[in-house]
């Protein structure tokens, strides 16, 4: 062939800026596309092998070379593949993505279209131009009687093109590196990226830095190979020590016998994994293989929990492994990574068109070789297909979960806390997903018991009539007892005209430790509760309600139930009301403290707090949004000093409350019902360690 001198036909001289500055997002991705030419070249030349019209050479390996040169800032990338005549560099390199250049450069002229190109332009090679000043391309056709040609252009629209002295059949890439961008001609630089993007390609990766020292090894000379390179055989005689026996005679015993060992050069280890383990069927592979690749894809030292095995062929092919780690931490903190991968080529992590955004939290591998990428293979065409493969993934970990707690309970339960802010997230962000999985959310009771929503629900056949003829007369609501233990209050007492609201009540505990008066109470009367202490709960169980119209949650601190309380009429206590209401607001210099009077059943107990459900949860919307500072009462959130007429301290304040401690008696109920809701002010509490010791110096005297 003639030497050659000629223009890229792109029909533009705008494409190399293109390419350089907002083709790809990161400019280490040529690795990735260079090293995939290279990957295609070399299946294809296997194809036209098994078709019969090529025969590959007895000791063929199928293989991919990247050379680093950091002194010349030189990259090599060679492969053993098909190779290019004359005309295919024509045809391929010259005409840069034949296939539709104008029309591509006709909707790249606005940068922002970038996201709509989608389809395989045929330009990975040119990404080479992102990080070279300039390109060479060594190859040599497979085809019979080829002649190998030389190409090189130097990022501008002129390219030479010449007969070149390749002697065998494949490819090889050169790049001369530009100033900014030495780094990738770095060997530690070129084995991160290749990591990155190219762990699970099909065809073995071997990095070597060229011109460097040899490296040796020593092997047994049994494990010799024809491949090996022998530099020298060396020869450990046996060793011997003297042991001493029963008889006090003494002899020499053989420790370590002799020994042949070849030393050889270094053998070559590719990067990367050829036969990723989401590519074999679920029943080849072991728990010991799903945790081993976990670990060195995610580097997570912590087991996994459990993984799913995603294997689908129709209606399109689709494979992965998705793991749950342990996630019991705060919603916020939580981080996971869903890798991309097309015929085991890494695309980008957690790319939220294909992966639902609650499955980010999840750990994973995803392989579907019939997305539709866009130009860059680093963002996918937001079709109605790309929706089919999120719901698919979707259905799978719903239908994991539910199997999970219908066949291995105690697993399920085991994980539960670990899971749970993953699962609830999934609910709130996908219906289909909260669908599936409504009745098979957990909720921990007060014995540390598990329950699903309907074990939560279930309720005992009506009681005696009598019961139900009471409950009219006395207008207040009637206690029910599940038959799980949880006893509760059908309905609050409502007035003429007035709707009851006939809604199940689920009650809830944000804090063990803080609500433990009230817990108290609660198991007193042989009533439960549930544990709901994740911030993500607040709007996960709106969102329940929303969805089971018959059931509604309330803190345990909400309200004071009647199973509670005494059976006393709102007329027997109205004056105690009166009166107590008129000196703890005088006491507390607040003229709007709402203060209710109750004969608890637990005479021990002299003041709560109870804050409405709805004022709760707008409380903790305004701190969600940095509103804390707020009024609650503009929202109806005003909180309620409950207080004990059958309490020794509270009966002594009605009887003397012209007494000069009574102020402080005052101050002193209040604080004790707020430390059992909510934390004191630093103010507040500085003030009741203060009043205590004075009460306690009372009683002294």
């Amino acid at each position: 062939m003639s030497n050659k001198h000629g223009n890229l036909s792109i029909n533009s001289e705008n494409i190399f800026p293109i390419i350089k500055k907002w083709l790809y997002s990161d400019h280490d991705i040529f690795y990735r596309e260079l090293i995939s030419n290279g990957c295609d070249a070399i299946t294809k030349l296997k194809k036209l092998d098994l078709m019969g019209e090529y025969e590959l050479p007895q000791d063929y390996e199928p293989k991919i070379q990247v050379l680093v040169n950091p002194e010349e800032k030189t990259l090599k990338f060679i492969d053993n593949g098909l190779g290019m005549t004359a005309d295919e560099v024509e045809e391929y390199i010259n005409q840069i993505a034949f296939s539709g250049a104008t029309d591509f450069l006709e909707k790249y002229k606005d940068k922002a279209s970038e996201e709509q190109i989608i389809g395989h332009f045929g330009l990975g090679f040119y990404s080479a131009f992102m990080v070279a000043d300039e390109v060479h391309i060594d190859s040599l056709s497979y085809r019979e009687g080829a002649t190998a040609v030389h190409w090189s252009c130097d990022g501008g629209t002129e390219f030479d093109m010449a007969d070149g002295s390749k002697a065998e059949v494949g490819t090889e890439i050169t790049l001369f590196l530009n100033e900014d961008c030495v780094e990738f001609s770095n060997e530690y630089r070129a084995r991160e990226v290749i990591e990155k993007y190219c762990s699970f390609m099909p065809i073995p990766i071997f990095l070597k830095k060229e011109n460097a020292e040899t490296e040796y090894e020593t092997i047994l000379t049994e494990e010799v190979t024809e491949k090996d390179t022998v530099v020298e055989t060396i020869i450990e005689e046996p060793k011997f020590e003297e042991k001493e026996n029963e008889d006090g005679t003494k002899e020499q015993v053989e420790v370590s016998p002799r020994t042949e060992k070849a030393k050889i050069i270094k053998r070559p280890v590719a990067l990367n994994d050829i036969h990723p383990l989401w590519g074999k069927h679920p029943n080849d592979c072991t728990d010991e293989e799903y945790k081993a690749f976990y670990r060195k894809v995610f580097q997570d030292y912590k087991e996994p929990l459990f993984w799913i095995h995603l294997n689908m062929d129709y209606p399109f092919n689709l494979k992965g492994i998705l793991y749950f780690p342990k996630i019991n931490t705060e919603y916020d903190s939580i981080e996971g990574t869903i890798k991309l991968y097309n015929n085991q080529v890494f695309i980008a992590d957690n790319i939220k068109e294909v992966i639902p955004e609650f499955l980010m939290l999840l750990k994973g591998v995803i392989d579907c070789p019939d997305l539709p990428l866009n130009v860059s293979r680093s963002a996918l065409q937001n079709d109605g297909f790309v929706q089919k493969i999120s719901d698919y993934i979707t259905k799978k970990v719903a239908d994991k979960l539910t199997g999970m707690c219908k066949t291995d309970k105690e697993s399920y339960e085991k994980y539960w806390d670990d899971i749970s802010p993953f699962i609830k997230f999934g609910c709130l962000k996908d219906e289909k997903f909260c669908d599936k999985m409504n009745d098979y959310i957990l909720f921990k009771n007060l014995g540390d018991k598990y329950l699903t929503l309907p074990e939560c629900l279930k309720v005992d056949e009506p009681k005696q009539e009598a019961d139900t003829e009471n409950t009219e007369g006395s207008g207040g609501g009637a206690e029910e007892a599940s038959s799980d233990g949880t006893a509760d209050a059908a309905g609050g007492t409502a007035g003429d005209g007035e709707e009851k609201d006939t809604r199940k009540p689920v009650y809830y505990v944000t804090d063990r430790q803080q609500q433990g008066q009230y817990i108290k109470m609660f198991q007193e009367q042989g009533m439960d509760a549930v544990i709901l202490d994740h911030n993500i709960d607040t709007s996960f169980i709106t969102q329940l309600e929303r969805r089971n119209e018959k059931i509604k949650f309330v803190r345990i601190d909400a309200d004071l139930t009647d199973s509670l309380k005494e059976d006393v009429s709102e007329e027997d206590l109205k004056e105690a009301k009166e009166s107590l209401t008129e000196t703890f607001r005088k006491a507390l210099g607040d003229e709007n403290l709402n203060v209710s009077v109750e004969k608890l059943k637990n005479a021990d107990i002299s003041s709560v707090i109870t804050l409405s459900e709805e004022g709760r949860r707008m409380q903790d919307m305004m701190k969600m949004y940095g509103m804390a500072g707020m009024n609650p009462s503009m929202f109806g959130g005003d909180r309620t000093l409950v207080l004990n007429a059958n309490n020794t301290l509270v009966q002594y304040i009605l009887g003397h409350k012209d007494s000069e401690h009574v102020p402080m008696f005052c101050e002193q109920l209040y604080d004790l019902a707020m430390l059992g809701n909510c934390p004191l002010t630093p103010d507040a509490m500085s003030k009741f360690i203060t009043r205590s010791n004075q009460i306690m110096m009372l009683l002294a005297k």
